[in-house]
């Protein structure tokens, strides 16, 4: 499976280099969910711009174990640049009920930045 990793202080954009995303590239990504996680990223963007087609709703499991481990480490998982093509398969699978999609890269980093604006703040009321 191709992707990159692009880490910053508060975020990581994992950008899948791939044309399909299939249950045979979907393993490595959630190896790569949970490493992270374990590295201490707590907020993920997924950016799948790249990614012309999907199959199987099965293959997009993983998006709800990266949402999932981000929620349990009191963060946000966004996935980005998702096609027309792959939209259809994750509004069948009810996926963008749980996860947080939006449509480019730059509003998913604005989305964490303002999630961690709202702790910083809510952290400050609580201790004052």
């Amino acid at each position: 499976m191709k992707f990159s990793t692009d880490k910053h202080e508060k975020y990581v954009v994992i950008k899948l280099d791939e044309n399909k995303f299939t249950n045979d590239n979907t393993p490595a990504l959630k190896s790569e969910f949970i490493l992270l996680n374990t590295e201490g990223f707590r907020n993920i963007v997924l950016d799948l711009s790249e990614v012309a087609e999907c199959n199987d709703s099965q293959d997009l499991s993983c998006l709800l174990v990266g949402d999932r481990l981000c929620k349990s480490a009191d963060g946000i998982f966004v996935v980005c640049g998702v096609r027309e093509n792959v939209a259809q398969i994750i509004k069948m699978s009810n996926i963008h009920q749980s996860v947080t999609f939006v449509n480019k890269l730059d509003e998913a980093t604005d989305l964490i930045f303002m999630e961690e604006i709202e702790k910083e703040l809510r952290g400050s009321v609580d201790k004052g």
